[in-house]
This record gives structure tokens, C-alpha cells and sequence, in this order.
């Protein structure tokens, strides 16, 4: 398990304590006596963690480019690779069966069932404006590719 050392005591407070976070829950559900299997709240949940990170690494990006064009670069490649991410996350949470039984199936092809299902879709469709601004949809399609360290 990797450990981040920042450069100075309290570096970034809030990112640290988002990843401990991350690493315990991801620890409680290793747990071999854990059952929890994923469910609508926790995709909605990961999705609004991976919105607000894609946001981040946008920041990040267009920050870097000028001074370091090498790494704005790589860091406008990790906010494509997320952005996957982030699609996936939400086109799962529809394929997951809703919590009460009462309700509509939710379907690809129709909305969903109202809020608070209806607020990922918001939050994807307003994230999903920022990336059709940034990103070709050429960049969102193309394969994954692996990078050494440029050390």
C-alpha cells in the first residue's frame, strides 16, 4: 500500500482525509466477513467522489499546461482516464436493481425513477459539459495506453 508523504505537515488536509477515507472503506469491504455488495447509494456515493476529482484534475491540468506542458498533458490524460471511470460507475448504478421493490425498473433507454436517482444523472449530464468542451470524442474512445515513470 502506497502512503503519500506531503512536502509540508499540512499539505492539502482535505485530500488526505478523503484518501483514508477511500482506504478504509476499501479495507472494511476486504474483510472476508464482509457481505456488502455494491448497491445504488454507494455507486452514487463513488460517482459524486469521482465528479468532484475529475473537477480537480481539470484544475490541475489547465494549471500545469503552461509552466509544464508535459505535465499538463499527462494530467488532461488521467481526467480522460477518469472521466471513463466516472461513465462507468454511472451506467452501472442503472444496471443495479432499485432499493424498494415498489418502483419502476430503471432502463437505458428511459428516465429514471425520480430523485434522488435522478440527481447522478444531473450531476453526470452538468460534469459531462465540461468534458465535451475539453476532451475530443476520439480522446474518450481511444484505448488506454501504459506510461513508464519519466524518471
Amino acid at each position: 500500500m502506497t502512503h503519500i508523504r506531503p512536502s509540508e505537515p499540512d499539505s492539502h488536509p482535505y485530500l488526505r482525509a478523503a484518501t483514508a477515507g477511500i482506504r478504509h472503506h476499501a479495507h472494511a469491504l476486504s474483510h472476508p466477513t464482509s457481505a456488502h455488495h455494491p448497491d445504488r447509494t454507494h455507486l452514487d456515493t463513488l460517482h459524486a467522489h469521482l465528479t468532484e476529482l475529475h473537477r480537480l484534475l481539470d484544475q490541475l491540468a489547465d494549471t500545469a499546461r503552461p509552466p509544464h506542458p508535459a505535465a499538463g498533458r499527462h494530467l488532461a490524460t488521467a481526467r480522460t482516464r477518469l472521466w471513463q471511470a466516472t461513465t462507468d460507475i454511472h451506467t452501472a448504478f442503472h444496471l443495479l436493481p432499485a432499493a424498494s421493490t415498489d418502483s419502476t425498473e430503471c432502463r437505458p433507454g428511459q428516465l429514471p425513477e425520480g430523485p434522488p436517482f435522478l440527481t447522478i444523472c444531473q450531476r453526470h449530464l452538468a460534469a459531462s459539459h465540461i468534458v465535451r468542451r475539453k476532451t475530443t470524442p476520439t480522446d474518450l474512445h481511444r484505448a488506454p495506453h501504459t506510461t513508464s515513470c519519466a524518471r
